[in-house]
């Protein structure tokens, strides 16, 4: 009977503090109903950044031919983002999965302007550049063969 006695009372004094804990109370309030402070909270959040490129599977970049063995060329992006960041492009050689065929040369790429803030659309000219074509892998008169792949690349700033 003492076990039991002893485990009620303890119960009780457990819940009693329990409510107790809950409890913020004031108990003189000013004359004037003013707001007061009774307690903070932690406000929290995850933090993601985003950036959209509007219709990528639409865009293109056509080499046009500047000397002998320099080619280069351009397209325009219409690009939106949450945070300031910098753009960059790799421009990589391609090479066909099926023949095998693909054009040496220097490749290289650019962006302007590189550095893009958030709130508004933005459009960014991505460049390609290939130089020291080496093109006899290639039959001549081919039209629109690819040559390489322009990778845009982000990073926050």
């Amino acid at each position: 009977m003492l076990k039991k006695s002893l485990f009620v009372v303890a119960a009780v004094t457990l819940l009693a503090v329990a409510a107790q804990a809950g409890e913020i109370k004031i108990h003189n309030w000013p004359t004037n109903y003013i707001p007061q402070e009774v307690t903070e909270i932690p406000v929290l959040m995850d933090v993601g950044y985003w950036v959209s490129i509007k219709d990528q599977d639409k865009l293109k970049i056509k080499l046009q031919q500047k000397s002998i063995q320099l080619y280069e060329g351009c397209t325009d992006i219409k690009l939106s983002c949450n945070f300031d960041l910098t753009v960059s492009v790799d421009v990589v050689q391609y090479v066909d999965p099926v023949s095998g065929n693909k054009i040496d040369g220097k490749y290289s790429g650019s962006a302007s302007p590189a550095d893009v803030s958030p709130g508004v659309e933005q459009t960014v000219s991505i460049c390609a550049k290939l130089d020291e074509a080496k093109l006899q892998t290639v039959t001549g008169g081919s039209k629109d063969v690819r040559v390489g792949t322009a990778k845009v690349k982000v990073v926050p700033r």
